[in-house]
């Protein structure tokens, strides 16, 4: 697996997790919308 990929493989891990816990009612809109913001930015940083 390259670099990329586990970058790739982290944030939809990531991502998964967030849904699900927002799914689960365990956070709000807002906290989900910025945990995600975040995992976009360590993906972007990751593959640049």
């Amino acid at each position: 697996m390259t670099d990329t990929d586990d970058a790739v493989d982290r944030f939809l891990a990531e991502a998964e997790t967030v849904f699900e816990e927002y799914d689960q009612g365990y956070m709000n809109p807002d906290v989900a919308l910025e945990r995600l913001r975040g995992h976009i930015e360590d993906l972007d940083e990751a593959t640049d």
